[in-house]
């Protein structure tokens, strides 16, 4: 039996790339050459590894809202969430108010999804 914490076995696929390890293992891509746009088929296996909570929207970007008991939790997510998208490089909207936060990610210079807005996803997951 494996341990918890052990990173699984990457397997290759011609289709999406590396599949069989955690998003969260994985760091975004820093620049709009190595952010090829998903096609919706490739977005929706990838939204499938992430959170349900997470949702594809219309702008495209995947979202999803948090709660919290009070606007001090709140505010200290969207402060670790932010850490999280500097150290990727890789940048998150933020709507924020008493008890919740709601998270949108896209590339806007890829023009719409990319892998890596699902790899920051799982990483904000993590907080």
């Amino acid at each position: 039996m494996k341990p918890q914490n052990a990173k699984r076995k990457a397997k290759t696929t011609a289709t999406f790339g590396v599949e069989d390890i955690s998003l969260a293992d994985e760091d975004c891509v820093p620049n709009v050459t190595g952010k090829q746009k998903l096609s919706t088929d490739e977005a929706q296996a990838l939204l499938g590894q992430i959170n349900p909570q997470w949702s594809i929207e219309d702008q495209p970007c995947i979202q999803r809202a948090f709660s919290f008991p009070d606007f001090a939790t709140a505010l200290a997510f969207v402060v670790k969430a932010g850490a999280v998208c500097e150290e990727q490089n890789h940048h998150a909207d933020f709507q924020l108010g008493w008890g919740f936060a709601v998270v949108k990610i896209w590339s806007h210079d890829a023009g719409g999804l990319t892998r890596s807005d699902f790899i920051l996803a799982a990483k904000i997951d993590l907080i």
